[in-house]
C-alpha cells in the first residue's frame, strides 16, 4: 500500500501552503535530507512509498543564478534526477509533480504562452528549470513513469522572501509602516515589465490536482499580465501609508522579458482548476503576513 505523499522543499514558499492542503505527508527538511546525497533521497523513497512525490525544492532565485550560475545548474538538475532515480528504482507506481518555472519559454514568440512554446530560458536559473523539464519528459519516455511538469508563472502571496518582486514591495511598505511615517518610497526595478501572477494558495491548489493527471507539462498561470506600476498602484490600497516608487538601477535585470502571460487552459480542461484569489488580496495578505513577522 502507498504511503503518505512525499514533499521536497517543504519549508520553501509554497511547501507550507502545499502542506496545509494536503494534510497528512512526509516532508523532511533540508537539515534532515540532503537532496543532493541520491542514495539519502533513494533511502527516504523506499522506506516511505509515496503514492505521489512533489518536487518543490530548488534554487529558485534568478539573481542569484546569474552570480553562480554552475550552482544553480548543477544543484537544480542533480537533485530532480535523484527524485527521478529514487521513484525509478524504489517507488515505480508512484507519480511524479516536478515544479517549474514559466521563466523557461523566455521571450515569448505569441501571448498568451501555451506549453506547445518553445523553451528559450534567459537566465541560468531559467535553463536549470528547463533541463528538469526536459529530464523529467525523458523519464516518461524512457521509462514510463508518470511525471507531471508544471511550468508555473510568477506566485506570490504571504510567506514570500523579499528576494522576489511582490515580496521585497509588500516588505518595503510594512517597513515603512512600522517605522511611523507616512510614505513608502519603493525602489524597484523595471515598472513596465509585467508578469503573470497568481496567489500561491490558488497554486498549490493546481498542484494537488495535477498530480492526478496524465504525464505531460501544465502551465500554472491566471493568464493576465500585470505591471509592476499596477502592482505598485494596488499595494497603495491596501497600505495605510502613501506609496510611491523610484527606479533603483541595481534592480534592473539583465535580459529581462518585457511581458509574460501564459496561458492555463490545458489544465483547466484536464481539472477544472481555476485561479480564485484576486490580486489585491494576494498583495494584502502578503503585507499583513509582512506586518507580523517585522513586529515580532
Amino acid at each position: 500500500m502507498s504511503g503518505p505523499p512525499l514533499v521536497t522543499g517543504g519549508s520553501g514558499f509554497a511547501g507550507p501552503h502545499l502542506l496545509a492542503l494536503l494534510g497528512e505527508a512526509v516532508a523532511p527538511r533540508r537539515s534532515e535530507l540532503d537532496l543532493l546525497d541520491g542514495d539519502a533521497v533513494e533511502g527516504l523513497v523506499r522506506s516511505a512509498q509515496p503514492g505521489a512525490v512533489f518536487h518543490l525544492a530548488a534554487r529558485a532565485s534568478v539573481r542569484r543564478s546569474w552570480e553562480a550560475p554552475g550552482e544553480t545548474l548543477r544543484a537544480n538538475l542533480d537533485m530532480t534526477l535523484n527524485v527521478l532515480e529514487a521513484v525509478r528504482r524504489s517507488a515505480p507506481e508512484a507519480a511524479v509533480l516536478l515544479v517549474g518555472s514559466g521563466e523557461t519559454y523566455g521571450a515569448p514568440e505569441r501571448l498568451p504562452v501555451t506549453e506547445d512554446a518553445p523553451l528559450r530560458p534567459q537566465n541560468p536559473y531559467a535553463v536549470s528549470k528547463a533541463a528538469c523539464d526536459l529530464l523529467g519528459g525523458q523519464y516518461v519516455d524512457a521509462h514510463g513513469m508518470r511525471v507531471v511538469r508544471t511550468r508555473s508563472f510568477n506566485h506570490a502571496g504571504p510567506g514570500q522572501s523579499d528576494e522576489y518582486v511582490v515580496g521585497t514591495l509588500t516588505r518595503q511598505v510594512a517597513e515603512a509602516e512600522l517605522a511611523g511615517g507616512s510614505e513608502a518610497v519603493l525602489r524597484v526595478g523595471n515598472l513596465e515589465a509585467a508578469r503573470d501572477f497568481t496567489d500561491v494558495r490558488d497554486v498549490v491548489r493546481a498542484y494537488a490536482a495535477m498530480v492526478e493527471l496524465p504525464a505531460g507539462a501544465y502551465n500554472v498561470c491566471s493568464g493576465r499580465s500585470v505591471s509592476i506600476a499596477e502592482v505598485v498602484e494596488l499595494l497603495g490600497r491596501v497600505s495605510k501609508v502613501e506609496v510611491r516608487a523610484e527606479v533603483d538601477p541595481e534592480r534592473l535585470r539583465t535580459h529581462e522579458v518585457p511581458e509574460i502571460r501564459g496561458s492555463a487552459s490545458r489544465l483547466q480542461e484536464a481539472t477544472g482548476w481555476e485561479p480564485e484569489i484576486p490580486l489585491e488580496q494576494t498583495l494584502a495578505d502578503a503585507l499583513a503576513a509582512w506586518r507580523e513577522r517585522l513586529a515580532a
